[in-house]
């Protein structure tokens, strides 16, 4: 917690804690007062209306994205949309961080969904792969990190928290912690995210050809009942993980509660197709208004740097899942989103819109969080002392 007579640093606002998503017990790599610590990337200034009026544009513009054949219309649509109002200053604040566990407790749970008894333990089997491919996409992010830090004139440090792959708010704490500025880093975190985001669909697009699927799975019979349950499963999944002190407990929580339910053999139904665009929806519409112009003040050869090294990292990662999928037999796009370093959530999206194996996908994702999580903080802090001891 900042001490008494230390001048707060122009991102701190006491009230942000409110909107961070980090429970105020410590997670794998989180201190217990760095909850009290996000940038103001994570303030909403909104009226409802004005947000009804961003999802509802969001809406439409998904809508007309699934006439379009763009893949994962109802998110990557409203991503565009509002990362276009806020780098034109039309949106001037990043929409409400709340809305997020909403997206995330869908997606999770239906996920989890796929975790069948089958699914489980083929995931069990191969996880010796999964650890290989969270330390590809760890060694890759480091080797990328020092030419980005060479050609950015940024420190080594600031560079590879900026390309690990964790998520935005962990790496603001982390980045607050070593005495790191944390605004360009989130924006580099964010900045991968939503590269990867947009590219990864298109690059599967562009090389196996457009699928003759739907924008959103054509819902089942209405089953009321069934629908409550999940979604108590899914809300208690999360808050559970939320008390216990975990990262990311709103998709990690309910991922593993309805995995848990699916796994042991009960039936759920699937969300109604309005549901999960709704989720899409908020998921991207959260994402895109980050994207801020003043968080690009002063950091612009280093967020170019940062694209470049993102494109960069995908280029390698894919290849490595290629040569992974020769290996192993298992279908190079389903690798291709285990290695992605992009968000465990909009992965496992991704993976379900295109009709691969949402378990593989989610379970590469959730291996490389536990691996990586607790590695982050020391890492950084190794890297910070080999720099103060070069000079």
């Amino acid at each position: 917690m900042l001490r008494a007579g230390r001048s707060k640093p122009r991102w701190y606002r006491r009230s942000d804690a409110k909107t961070c998503q980090f429970p105020k017990r410590a997670a794998a790599a989180c201190r217990p007062a760095d909850a009290l610590r996000v940038t103001r990337l994570f303030r909403p200034r909104h009226g409802f209306l004005r947000l009804a009026l961003i999802y509802l544009a969001g809406a439409v513009i998904g809508w007309l994205g699934t006439l379009a054949g763009l893949p994962l219309p109802y998110m990557i649509g409203p991503l565009l949309m509002t990362a276009a109002l806020s780098l034109s200053q039309r949106l001037t604040a990043p929409l409400p961080v709340r809305t997020r566990p909403f997206g995330q407790a869908v997606v999770a749970s239906t996920v989890g969904l796929a975790f069948t008894p089958a699914a489980l333990r083929a995931v069990i089997e191969a996880m010796p792969l999964l650890i290989v491919m969270s330390a590809m996409t760890a060694s890759l992010a480091l080797a990328v990190s020092v030419l980005q830090a060479r050609l950015s004139g940024a420190r080594l440090s600031r560079m590879v928290l900026a390309t690990f792959p964790v998520a935005p708010v962990e790496s603001a704490v982390i980045a607050e912690s070593v005495g790191i500025p944390p605004a360009p880093v989130v924006m580099a975190q964010t900045l991968r995210i939503a590269a990867i985001v947009v590219s990864v669909p298109l690059l599967i697009y562009a090389i196996d050809g457009r699928p003759q699927i739907a924008a959103l799975p054509a819902s089942a019979g209405w089953n009321p009942a069934g629908l409550i349950v999940l979604i108590a499963v899914a809300a208690g999944g999360g808050f559970l993980f939320r008390l216990l002190g975990w990262a990311n407990p709103f998709f990690l929580g309910p991922l593993a509660a309805a995995g848990a339910v699916t796994a042991a053999g009960f039936e759920l139904p699937h969300y109604p197709a309005v549901m999960l665009a709704a989720a899409q929806i908020l998921l991207g519409a959260w994402l895109g208004s980050t994207f801020q112009p003043h968080l690009f003040r002063g950091a612009r050869r280093e967020m170019v740097v940062s694209l470049g090294g993102t494109l960069l990292m995908l280029t390698l990662t894919c290849a490595g899942a290629v040569m992974l999928s020769r290996l192993t037999g298992i279908g190079w796009e389903v690798l291709v989103l285990g290695v992605a370093p992009g968000g465990v959530t909009e992965m496992a999206l991704t993976a379900q819109y295109l009709h691969l194996d949402p378990s593989l996908v989610t379970a590469a994702h959730v291996v490389r969080i536990f691996m990586l999580m607790p590695l982050a903080r020391p890492l950084i802090r190794l890297v910070g002392r080999i720099e103060a001891r070069s000079g």
